[in-house]
């Protein structure tokens, strides 16, 4: 069974950074129109990465606290310099951690990571009468498959996980372990016996992206499964064969993806 350790993002949080595609300014439209937010109370964003979705709800709140496992995630994170914003290098596990009461708590693209039923029970006890969580399900490391006709090339998926296959072996890695059978889910299940109910349901719509080769580089970077210090000495042959392969799929280095909706569920305590 997978154990969270330190290595998990080791060297990957400007990677995440660049590499992974930026939840649309609908995403914020939309919470703020269903949960009234009007620049009071306070958000927690557990499992925050670099910030991504933190940064971008941080006009909706007096206060956005974003706590991550990793420190390079939150020294990404403060570099962007919001000052509203509060960066605290914790595992969500040791929350509440006395950072006291919040209007949202939201997971994004985090919560299987975690051991979700502790985490969940001290989220429910951390929320202010009235609050919720937002549970995010995003696919931010590539586009999604689409009848839509696109402006550019679709970057080699397959193709970049074969590379990656050839380099790091057939079984998942995850940090100084592996994931045979993939991250767990059955969250909601989880959400309802900690004491949620719910959820109800907002989708954001999909939409077209334009990425350069560098950002699906850092794509691949980001990921857990293929972060830098996974692939060793042989890190640079990797990238060379990477970037090869990209420059192959496109001449001028720019390609089109069709980015999957955001769904947000969100749960009351």
């Amino acid at each position: 069974m997978w154990q969270w350790d330190p290595s998990l993002y080791t060297g990957s949080a400007a990677y995440y950074a660049r590499g992974r595609i930026a939840y649309p300014e609908a995403v914020a439209d939309a919470l703020v129109i269903e949960l009234g937010l009007d620049g009071a109370g306070r958000l927690l964003d557990v499992g925050c990465g670099p910030g991504s979705l933190t940064l971008l709800l941080a006009n909706a709140f007096e206060q956005v606290v974003g706590v991550d496992a990793d420190a390079g995630m939150i020294n990404e994170a403060a570099a962007a310099g919001v000052r509203n914003a509060r960066w605290l290098c914790i595992r969500a596990e040791e929350l509440p951690a006395g950072l006291g009461r919040f209007r949202v708590i939201t997971f994004a693209q985090s919560l299987h990571w975690m051991d979700r039923p502790k985490v969940l029970a001290a989220a429910r006890d951390m929320l202010e009468a009235g609050g919720v969580c937002a549970h995010v399900h995003a696919t931010t490391h590539r586009g999604v498959d689409t009848d839509v006709e696109l402006r550019h090339p679709v970057p080699p998926h397959a193709e970049i996980a074969e590379l990656v296959r050839q380099y790091l072996g057939p079984i998942r890695r995850a940090g100084r372990s592996s994931l045979p059978d993939g991250t767990a889910g059955g969250e909601a299940e989880i959400y309802r016996a900690v004491g949620f109910t719910g959820p109800k349901r907002i989708v954001v719509p999909g939409r077209a992206v334009v990425r350069e080769l560098e950002d699906v580089v850092a794509a691949v970077f980001s990921l857990s499964s293929s972060t830098p210090h996974l692939f060793g000495q042989r890190r640079a042959e990797f990238e060379s064969e990477l970037r090869e392969l990209l420059r192959g799929a496109s001449t001028n280095g720019v390609f089109s993806e069709w980015a999957r909706e955001v769904t947000i569920d969100l749960w009351e305590p």
